[in-house]
């Protein structure tokens, strides 16, 4: 993707770019955090609303026990410390 551009109005109000918008899936009225870096870069991220995030997971055929989540929480540790 190459470089794009915006600028800064009088009123200090910046468009984001289109292709920007739509990769980050951006709406109106959609908050931001930014985010100073040490080597000067700035991070931008829009703050999703959790509603938005309903239906991104799939739902599992079954449910899985405390004991099933314990295990697997416990295996990625392990597999998390060997790398």
């Amino acid at each position: 993707m190459s470089p794009m551009e915006a600028t800064l109005s009088s009123k200090n109000q910046v468009t984001i770019p289109k292709p920007v918008r739509e990769y980050l899936n951006l709406k109106a009225g959609d908050r931001f955090k930014f985010f100073l870096q040490p080597d000067g870069a700035v991070v931008i991220l829009p703050k999703i609303p959790v509603s938005r995030l309903k239906g991104s997971v799939p739902k599992l055929d079954q449910p899985v026990s405390v004991d099933e989540l314990n295990a697997a929480i416990a295996a990625g540790a392990v597999e998390r410390f060997r790398q």
